[in-house]
């Protein structure tokens, strides 16, 4: 346990600037597109800077998940405080559902009654927020970890939905058609909904200590099987720590004529064939049978 949390400080020096700068530039981009995008009725505007506004959020659970996964755990919260990524998770994806229900409300007045939008400066804020994406997927661009490897996909993503409204942009302003405002709106909506239904299903099996997506329980338990000395499994749980690190128990039926070092024995084989790959915590119980 005391290497985990090493290598997560470790990690946590290394990439916690990166994420900051991330934080900071995106956070004062999205200041800017809620501004601009209230100023000239834009809703691909407002859409986008909610959208913006939900990868900030992503960007800060993932750094708490660093900062967090460092604290020792304490004699009431005995695994830790990561659990926390997923809750926040969990609350963010809500937060998402709300304003992407806002957005919608606000297309379909959109397409009753078209108001006017300066499709220039939806252009230059879009493009803005396409430098700005593609500057913080660069930060974490050349890192394999897991969570900033995630982040560069999903802020690439980003730069081309903002590219997208850039295009909108100038499509307004040398057709006056004011109708692909809102459309752009709401294909940033689906953009969202199709990402936040994904976390929201992931965050909320998490939350309820379901096994965590990527990890086929009976394929761990053949595994397992698969050793010699092994009769059976009983009580086999896997469930998530944090967004990033899982736990397993498991009560292993082994031959009655095992003596008690090689009962550890086999423990430490199930601990070196499931550790690392499958989980980062494994507690094992033996009974002779």
């Amino acid at each position: 346990m005391h290497n985990h949390n090493h290598n997560h400080s470790a990690t946590q020096e290394n990439i916690g600037p990166k994420y900051l700068w991330g934080i900071a530039l995106n956070l004062t981009f999205v200041a800017v597109e809620f501004g601009y995008g209230m100023k000239i009725n834009s809703l691909s505007l407002l859409a986008d800077a909610w959208h913006n506004l939900g990868d900030v959020a992503g960007l800060v659970i993932s750094l708490v998940a660093f900062t967090m996964a460092a604290k020792q755990p304490t004699n009431i919260y005995t695994y830790g405080f990561s659990k926390a990524t997923i809750l926040a998770s969990l609350a963010n994806c809500i937060l998402l559902f709300i304003a992407i229900s806002s957005m919608g409300q606000e297309a379909y007045v959109r397409f009753s009654h078209p108001e006017a939008t300066s499709g220039i400066t939806v252009s230059w804020v879009a493009g803005i927020g396409f430098v700005i994406n593609t500057l913080t997927a660069l930060l974490f661009m050349r890192n394999s970890e897991l969570n900033s490897r995630s982040a560069f996909l999903h802020m690439a993503a980003d730069a081309g939905v903002s590219l997208a409204v850039l295009i909108g942009g100038l499509l307004i302003t040398y057709t006056g058609i004011e109708m692909i405002d809102p459309i752009l709106g709401v294909l940033v909506c689906l953009v969202i909904l199709v990402g936040t239904i994904n976390i929201f299903r992931q965050s909320f099996r998490l939350s309820l200590d379901g096994v965590p997506e990527g990890i086929d329980i009976t394929v761990v338990e053949k595994r397992i099987l698969q050793i010699p000395g092994v009769k059976s499994i009983e009580h086999l749980h896997i469930w998530a720590l944090s967004t990033t690190r899982n736990a397993m128990t498991a009560h292993l039926m082994l031959e009655d004529k095992l003596s008690a070092s090689d009962q550890e024995a086999i423990k430490d084989r199930v601990r070196k064939e499931i550790e690392g790959e499958y989980v980062h915590h494994c507690i094992l119980e033996t009974s002779l049978v």
